[in-house]
């Protein structure tokens, strides 16, 4: 009954712009900080992107500031993630997650609920 779901992922080539979306069936999104987290094979899992459960506080990895932005519409219950200036490093699996704080350090212990994830792909 709870569900995140991602959606927005594909092939893109490197400079290039997606944007991703999270769509939440069976609870409100508003109650909830949002997170966007990425995994490339092999490796950890790793905080892309959180934003506060009003949107008036976000927080960026160091490695996509300044070209990806995240923002949230309430009202359609969905949460974005716009991604620009792609490059190859940013090749992972995408999964978004509901948790109760945005905070600097983006921990994936800190969100309780996660979506499926949506592929994204920047060949080099």
């Amino acid at each position: 009954q709870l569900q995140l779901v991602e959606s927005g992922g594909g092939l893109v080539q490197p400079r290039g712009s997606l944007r991703l979306s999270c769509a939440a069936d069976g609870f409100t999104l508003a109650n909830y900080a949002m997170g966007w987290f990425r995994q490339a094979p092999g490796k950890e899992r790793e905080g892309v992107s959180c934003i506060s459960s009003s949107g008036d506080h976000t927080n960026y990895a160091d490695s996509v500031k300044g070209r990806f932005t995240i923002s949230r519409d309430n009202a359609k219950n969905t949460v974005y993630l716009q991604m620009n200036s792609l490059k190859p490093e940013d090749t992972a699996v995408y999964y978004c997650a509901a948790g109760f704080f945005c905070l600097r350090r983006l921990r994936k212990d800190m969100y309780d609920y996660w979506g499926q994830g949506t592929q994204v792909t920047v060949p080099a």
